[in-house]
């Protein structure tokens, strides 16, 4: 029997920058529309997801900034476009209820981690409400706290 290739399997990239800026409401999961030279260059992890973004456009959501770095030896006869626009693909119910969300005030759709589920890739985006400065703050602390308090934890169980 022919041995099966072993699919790749987890997270190809994530967006930190929006965690740290926005409060996350509601997370969905799209599928992206990619050419074939993009999926290789996702296999080898060249993927930045920092400054992307999420544009709702006649009843479809588009992919934007998301920028996939072509490999060299991949797209020779292709003339790559590292930050082109990619079409997400999501169920209308879904795509209705962002465009809904995002309509209220304060409101936006960012893009939050790209990964393999299977052999596809698989785009996770949020309903995101922006944080104030006061907010980023005040993340920072209990982040510190917890870490704080992890240590003292770990410290404690290794003195008994």
């Amino acid at each position: 029997m022919a041995k099966q290739k072993k699919q790749q399997q987890g997270s190809i990239a994530q967006n930190k920058k929006a965690l740290h800026d926005y409060f996350i409401e509601q997370k969905f999961e799209a599928g992206l529309a990619l050419a074939g030279w993009e999926v290789k260059s996702l296999r080898a992890g060249k993927a930045q997801l920092v400054d992307s973004y999420i544009l709702l456009k006649d009843g479809e959501a588009w992919l934007m900034g998301c920028h996939i770095t072509p490999l060299k030896t991949a797209s020779t006869h292709v003339i790559a476009d590292p930050t082109r626009t990619r079409k997400l693909l999501l169920h209308a119910r879904e795509l209705e209820k962002i465009t809904g969300g995002v309509q209220q005030k304060g409101y936006t759709c960012v893009a939050l981690s790209l990964y393999w589920k299977q052999h596809l890739v698989k785009c996770e985006i949020a309903l995101a409400k922006g944080k104030k400065e006061y907010d980023k703050r005040h993340t920072e602390k209990e982040r510190d706290a917890d870490r704080d308090i992890q240590r003292a934890m770990r410290s404690k169980g290794k003195d008994a």
